[in-house]
């Protein structure tokens, strides 16, 4: 079910969409040189949000002072404007009854978006 759910979201979900968007996101982080931790982020939301269901996202317990410090940059500059988009996204995908599969996916790339680093995604196995 996870694959089929998988598919249909690359396809019809926007997960190649989003996945696109942060992929752009992040060589121009890494263009930036010191935006570089900036781009590792965004490149594991691309990921991310290819293939969404089937896995979670966990926050790493070697996480230390300088993601944190780094995360309240992220949500200044972008990571506000991300989880609101993802948060829209998710309501108007909900709104029916085949989108709700979607909008709960774009609903679990909210805290992700918000607060990217000093997280890790792994499979729900």
């Amino acid at each position: 079910m996870r694959l089929i759910l998988n598919i249909l979201w690359f396809v019809f979900g926007s997960g190649f969409v989003l996945a696109i968007a942060y992929g752009i996101a992040a060589l121009i982080c890494f263009a930036l040189i010191i935006t570089i931790p900036f781009g590792v982020a965004a490149l594991r939301l691309a990921v991310y949000s290819l293939w969404p269901f089937g896995r979670t996202i966990v926050s790493r317990p070697d996480a230390g002072v300088a993601s944190g410090i780094a995360n309240v940059l992220w949500v200044v500059v972008a990571g506000w404007w991300l989880a609101l988009s993802h948060i829209a996204a998710g309501i108007a995908q909900c709104v029916t009854i085949i989108g709700i599969p979607f909008g709960i996916a774009n609903f679990k790339l909210v805290p992700a978006a918000f607060w990217p680093l000093g997280r890790e995604i792994v499979d729900l196995d």
